[in-house]
């Protein structure tokens, strides 16, 4: 069996991820709108009817402002813990929901969800491990620090999209004002490259097919920078960098050959605050 990825839109711009069996899929996050991701899933051949649930991670609204809307149109059930719903506006208490535990599983057809604790500056945020027989898929972004419970799941992984925020250097030395670049290493903010390399280095799995590093700053981080970084330990290891533009190319995870699907898409410029 086998399970299919693709992450539809990954930065503080938006944040919405794919992952799915040949039946049924969840997406984790819906922060982008409705018609864009109906656009996106069109251009790589994901039917949106496998998707039978949304699974939120927290109540910033790059990660939850289009859930709503697109719940609504598609029927599907949203899986929030109390403390996000608490805190969520965006239409989200007008919808039904599902309260999420940490490490309670939660099945979708064929699709085990493991909802678990992570760091960052939310009132209950959740990352996710997503089971299919064998095979484990990990969403990990908005960590403030590789705590044990990312060191846990992260080390199972088949795949995982990872967060690989920000380059200390164009941090420290860039623009943004003292507050915000100390809310983002704070430990409760984001993850640098470097963080999420040590991370990647010492506590993957062997059988770790692809990391799609992901929510790269648009003013302190580069595609080309972090994708230097880890390909130089990347082993057998394949790495994606998740775009804050458009969609990726559908992944295949399982145990034929990788199977790719080559798009061609129209990068949108967007506004970001990191």
């Amino acid at each position: 069996m086998s399970l299919y990825i693709a992450s539809i839109n990954s930065g503080s711009n938006g944040n919405c991820y794919y992952v799915g069996n040949n039946n049924e899929a969840i997406l984790v996050d819906v922060g982008i709108n409705c018609k864009e991701i109906e656009k996106r899933l069109k251009r790589i051949d994901l039917d949106v009817k496998k998707i039978k649930a949304i699974f939120i991670s927290h109540e910033h609204s790059d990660h939850i402002i289009g859930t709503a809307v697109f719940a609504s149109k598609h029927n599907l059930p949203v899986y929030i813990s109390a403390g996000t719903l608490s805190r969520s506006n965006f239409g989200l208490k007008r919808i039904s929901t599902h309260q999420l535990h940490h490490e309670k599983e939660v099945m979708v057809g064929d699709l085990k969800i493991l909802p678990f604790s992570k760091m960052h500056d939310a009132a209950d945020p959740l990352s996710f491990s997503i089971f299919h027989n064998h095979l484990c898929v990990g969403v990990i972004t908005d960590i403030g620090i590789a705590c044990e419970n990312v060191k846990k799941h992260f080390s199972t992984y088949d795949a995982a999209f990872l967060e690989a925020n920000y380059d200390k250097d164009m941090l420290m030395n860039g623009r943004y004002p003292l507050h915000l670049k100390r809310r983002i290493t704070s430990g409760k903010g984001h993850i640098s490259n470097a963080e999420a390399h040590e991370l990647f280095l010492n506590h993957r799995s062997e059988k770790l097919k692809y990391l799609i590093l992901s929510h790269l700053s648009k003013e302190n981080n580069t595609p080309d920078l972090v994708e230097s970084l880890f390909n130089s330990t990347k082993h057998e290891t394949r790495i994606v960098v998740a775009s804050r533009y458009e969609e990726s190319k559908v992944y295949h995870v399982g145990n034929t050959n990788v199977q790719q699907e080559n798009i061609k898409v129209k990068a949108s410029a967007q506004m970001s605050l990191f």
